[in-house]
């Protein structure tokens, strides 16, 4: 093993420790997204490993900072979209994938990277924006509440 590839693994295995670090926490806390953000996203590429222990923070019972929800919306993004050449397309395995993480977590948070992936992604499986709208309609927590917010700011903003 080259010394590049070992300092990749040390990376990934850091970064996955890290985030699993975590899960046993009663709070995570703007210091610890910080530490992720420096670790995780400062150096290198978001792996699978890596986000997949993503995932599984967001599915514990976790008290989460506000900062929590705009770190696991990017850091997902940049593995699903950014980090898989060509970049900027998201292909139906990784399509697949992030679905099926998102359905193991429904979530609020689990949406919202559905919902960006989309965004930022030059190209998406056709299928994938009628299965983002199923999880809308699929009454996850929270997304009747956050839908009925979204409709109130636009009522008055016109």
């Amino acid at each position: 093993m080259s010394n590049c590839d070992e300092a990749m693994t040390k990376h990934f295995d850091g970064g996955r420790a890290a985030i699993v670090g975590l899960i046993n926490k009663v709070e995570v806390t703007a210091a610890d997204i910080k530490k992720l953000r420096r670790d995780i996203l400062g150096e290198t590429a978001v792996g699978r490993e890596e986000a997949e222990a993503l995932f599984a923070l967001e599915r514990t019972g976790n008290v989460k900072c506000a900062d929590w929800t705009a770190f696991f919306v990017e850091a997902i993004t940049d593995h699903v979209v950014w980090q898989v050449r060509p970049t900027g397309v998201v292909n139906t395995p990784q399509a697949e994938w992030l679905i099926g993480q998102v359905d193991s977590v429904k979530s609020m948070n689990a949406l919202a990277v559905l919902v960006n992936v989309m965004a930022e992604a030059q190209r998406v499986p056709m299928w994938l924006a009628a299965a983002a709208r199923g999880r809308v309609t699929a009454g996850w927590p929270g997304v009747s509440e956050a839908l009925a917010t979204a409709r109130q700011e636009l009522a008055q903003a016109a």
